[in-house]
């Protein structure tokens, strides 16, 4: 193994107060177990999970010096005796939930920035089982963006069949995804958002059409005409209550609302009559396991998908990346270069 001597970086939380209670840290390079390797970190990426942490609003508790985000990317630089997966020098990224390897969500899984540190840091020790290869197509600043978002969408779209209508709402890492993906997949795709500028780049990123849903709040009516009375026959559902009610009214008849997130607000009503002649399925996304994750990669390196990143920022400068993600007014994944 080789012999480190430097201190490692890394943000902690301090308390769930918002950036004011994230501060920089030193700690030793950890060693790897049996079953374990070292990653050097390379870049890492930021979540609308990881502003709730911040913020103290997490369904978990966060034990006073966490270290934040899910999502990594580095290096394998040290492997621990009997892991035969990894070897120094590769290229790897981790699975959102360590355990949880393949086969139906059970929820018993550690999750990263809760149960155990996450990825704002150097360096870090852990089951080689947890992590992938990172494929030629992608750097390590976009094999960063897919652990969380990547699988989220990728979770949310499977099954998706050409000349099927996929909408997909708002511009956050999850939404975009979703569009590059359903539309490789040869569906089309119908996108929300509230701006023309960013109509423009969701129409350049393959939409097939938008809707602004600030000029048109009953944007279930547009979907209905964009598809000819029929609806979309799957929806990424990212907006939670406060945009449910327009899906199931937007959703065509046997198709699939994939529940994902609720950045809309959490205060809504469910018109029970509208779900229930829908006949369709809806779906509560639990992100995805390592093997999802594994599909995700090879889908994207044989169609050539390059996440979408809407800005860069040094580790040192780790709060700046919060505060970009927190103005909502983003277009892609914001990360951290390590």
């Amino acid at each position: 193994m080789t012999a480190f001597t430097k201190q490692s970086r890394a943000f902690g939380i301090d308390k769930t107060v918002g950036i004011a209670g994230l501060s920089a840290r030193t700690a030793p390079i950890p060693s790897p177990s049996p079953g374990e390797v070292l990653v050097h970190l390379r870049a890492s990426s930021l979540n609308y999970r990881d502003v709730i942490i911040l913020e103290g609003n997490y369904a978990m508790p966060i034990p006073a010096g966490r270290i934040p985000l899910s999502d990594g990317a580095g290096e394998v630089v040290a492997v621990g005796r009997g892991v035969t997966r990894f070897k120094e020098g590769d290229r790897v990224i981790n699975a959102f939930f360590p355990e949880w390897i393949d086969g139906p969500f059970t929820g018993k899984y550690s999750q990263y920035s809760g149960d155990v540190d996450g990825w704002l840091a150097d360096y870090r020790a852990l089951a080689a089982d947890a992590l992938i290869p990172i494929p030629d197509s992608l750097d390590f600043d976009e094999a960063a963006t897919l652990p969380c978002a990547g699988v989220t969408a990728w979770s949310a779209v499977k099954g998706v069949k050409p000349g099927d209508t996929v909408l997909t709402l708002g511009t956050g890492g999850v939404s975009l995804f979703a569009v590059q993906l359903a539309k490789a997949m040869g569906a089309r795709v119908i996108a929300t958002t509230s701006s023309d500028a960013k109509a423009q780049q969701l129409k350049a990123l393959g939409a097939d059409a938008t809707i602004n849903y600030k000029e048109q709040p009953e944007w279930s009516r547009q979907v209905r005409e964009l598809t000819g009375g029929n609806g979309a026959n799957r929806i990424v559902e990212v907006g939670g209550a406060g945009t449910f009610v327009q899906s199931v009214k937007a959703i065509a008849v046997g198709g699939q609302v994939s529940m994902v997130g609720a950045v809309a607000g959490l205060q809504g009503t469910v018109e029970f009559m509208s779900m229930f002649m829908s006949h369709a399925c809806y779906q509560c996304i639990a992100l995805g396991s390592r093997q999802d994750l594994e599909d995700l990669v090879r889908f994207i390196a044989e169609h050539r998908i390059h996440p979408v990143i809407d800005s860069r920022f040094a580790f040192d400068d780790a709060k700046r990346a919060f505060e970009r993600l927190m103005t909502r007014n983003i277009f892609g994944k914001v990360v951290v270069s390590h």
